[in-house]
Order: structure tokens, then sequence, then C-alpha cells
């Protein structure tokens, strides 16, 4: 298996252009040929884990955080994140990120997260609105009702209507048609200089913006007409509540904020978590509405506080967007950067797993908290 295969498997559950803009995700060292046979996953790419993986013989990392986030003046070993790279080069080892795409999917990290409290409405604090890149935009043409199903044909062989895994989808619309031929037309019913009038059918395809120019190519070739209506409609954000920044959830059942901590601990695998409650209201109370964001997530609570949050749990805040929280009346739980993220390997493990299943997929051992508390 190569890298190509890696990256086609990401596309299905968490692509590329669902990160944040900006985010370093994608193939960051190697080439999409490399082998892929042996993949170590981890969340920081450290040099412990970069030593795990030459002992393993691991020919593709796996690195939820990319290690290479701003631009590298050069690759020596004069630095740590230097000399990943450099040690990654040398054993030729791919290094592949998804970060921020795996938040925003669905059944990504913040999914991973909320799973753990039961049942409730779960949608996402900011929906993700932005285009994926094979549906930019509609094309729309004209034609006589009998010629619709040859021109969906013809469309569909060079990329237009897929929609998510369907193909060939395209709509029609029944009406009449006029035109009037110039002196030196050659129109495909009636004569030149009399007015037509057609029963023609409305003929609407998508397509990605980079198979356009072929698709406006097969549209001329295959339609019956000598000059075929032509029109291209840029569509708008579409946003899916199910998938994007954060996570809202509201639960079916209340639940006291100490089983919420407890419930949260089990799951991410850690033996605490830090709790500043909202000003006026103690540890012992109901909770219905939270809010969470793997990672650093300070960004996204205000967000969460106007969305009726009562709290709002991430990896980590500064002391001051906490102290601003909870005056908002909004209780804080913060569990540590990693720790939000590091139990989710075994489920990524899982989730390539069924789609690469002849590959041998590894969590790192190495790949640990940085944190040790006296």
């Amino acid at each position: 298996m190569n890298i190509q295969k890696l990256i086609s498997a990401f596309e299905k559950f968490a692509p590329e252009y669902l990160a944040n803009e900006w985010d370093n995700v994608g193939l960051l060292v190697g080439a999409t040929s490399w082998s892929a046979d042996n993949i170590l996953l981890t969340i920081d790419l450290t040099e412990a884990v970069m030593k795990e993986a030459i002992g393993m013989k691991a020919d593709t990392i796996v690195s939820y955080h990319p290690p290479i986030f701003h631009p590298l003046k050069s690759v020596t070993d004069a630095s740590f994140k230097e000399r990943v790279v450099l040690d990654a080069i040398s054993n030729h080892i791919a290094i592949y990120s998804p970060h921020t795409a795996l938040d925003v999917a669905t059944g990504g990290v913040n999914d991973w997260i909320v799973s753990c409290f039961g049942s409730g409405d779960v949608r996402a604090l900011r929906p993700f609105g932005n285009l994926p890149p094979d549906e930019e935009c509609k094309l729309i043409t004209f034609c006589p009702e009998d010629q619709a199903e040859g021109l969906r044909l013809a469309l569909s062989s060079v990329g237009c209507g897929r929609i998510g895994q369907y193909e060939q989808c395209s709509f029609t619309t029944s009406g009449t048609g006029t035109f009037l031929g110039k002196e030196g037309t050659n129109p495909t019913h009636g004569e030149t200089g009399d007015l037509q009038k057609v029963v023609e059918c409305k003929f609407e395809m998508v397509v990605s913006k980079a198979s356009l120019s072929l698709a406006i190519q097969a549209l001329r070739q295959f339609h019956p007409y000598e000059e075929p209506p032509i029109e291209v409609h840029e569509l708008g954000e579409r946003p899916r509540r199910e998938m994007g920044v954060g996570r809202r959830m509201h639960f079916d059942k209340p639940m006291q904020l100490d089983e919420l901590a407890r419930k949260l601990k089990k799951h991410l695998g850690i033996g605490y978590v830090r709790v500043a409650p909202a000003s006026g209201r103690g540890d012992r109370v109901e909770v219905q509405t939270i809010g969470l964001c793997a990672g650093a997530g300070g960004s996204v609570c205000d967000l969460a506080i106007d969305d009726g949050c009562e709290v709002f749990i991430t990896g980590e805040m500064t002391h001051h967007d906490v102290v601003a929280a909870t005056a908002r009346g909004c209780t804080v739980v913060l569990t540590g950067h990693t720790n939000s993220e590091r139990g989710y390997l075994p489920r990524l493990k899982e989730q390539l797993g069924e789609l690469i299943p002849k590959a041998n997929i590894s969590v790192s051992k190495a790949d640990a908290p940085l944190w040790t508390y006296f």
C-alpha cells in the first residue's frame, strides 16, 4: 500500500478541506508513491516517537499535531523540529497530519469526546459552511427532452453530477424554449429567420471548478444545438449542523456536574479535570447544555455561552479567558490539551483499519502527556 491510499482513506471521513485555514494539514513529508504498510499514530511527533517509529520500522507516521506548522528555513540537526524532519527523510518515513480536519469531521475527535455523555441533541458550535471541492458550481443548459439522457451520460463521464457518494446526479424541468436564428445560422429546429417554439427541458448538474472547462467542452460536443445555451452558477455555503468547530450537546436528561466530570475522566482515561464554577454557582449543580472543543478551545468559548451552554469543556484556556467565561455564568472544565485528544487514537486506528485493512496500524507508546504533577 502507498501513501496515496492513506490520503484517500482520510479523504473519506476527514478530508483536508475541513481543516481551519490557519492549519497545516495533509502530507508534510514524503511522496504519495512511498509505502504506507506500517503506520504509527501519535498526537505529538517528538524525538521519542520518531525513535519508536524507526525502531519498529514504521514507514508512515500520522501525527495529529503537524510537526511542521511554521515554515522551516532549514532542515538540519540544530533543533528538535528539524531533527524530526531530517530523521523522517533519512529513514524514508512519510508524515501525514489531519489535525483540525479531524476536529471538524463527523465522527472525529469532538464527536468522540461528546459520545461519553449519553443521549442528547448534538451539533457543531460553528457549522462547517465551506463547499467541498467537488461541488462548487452548477452547470445548466436547455435541450430537447429526448436529448437529456445523452447529455447526462456525457457530462457524468467528465465528472459532473457527483454529490457525496452519489454519481450521475441531475435534474430536469420541462418548458417551452424560443429562438430565432439570424442569417447564416443552421438551427436544429425550424428555419433561419423564423421564430421557433420548442418543447425543451432545463438540465442541471453540479460540477467542480477544476472540471468545469472539460464539462463545457463535453456539453458543446454532445449538445444537439449549434449554439447551446450554457449557464454556470456558483453555489453558496451549505452548513451542516453536525459538522464544524466544537460541539454543543443538550442532554435528554439533566446531569450533575460531578457526574459529568466522572464520565469525562473515565472516557479520556485521566485522573483529574480542573473545574472553574460559574460565578455564584458551586460545583453541585445540574447541567443540561454543554459546549466542548478539543485542544485549545478558548476562541470558541464565547460562542458556546452565546448558544446557551452552561458548561464549556476544552483542553486548555488562558486564565483571563476562564475568568471572563465564569463571569458570564459558564462553568469551565479543563482536561489538559493533549488529554482531550490522545484517547481518540484507538478510535482513529479502527477508522483507518476499516478503510485500509492491509496496513499494520499502531498507536504510539512513546507519545505521552508532557506534565508531571507532584
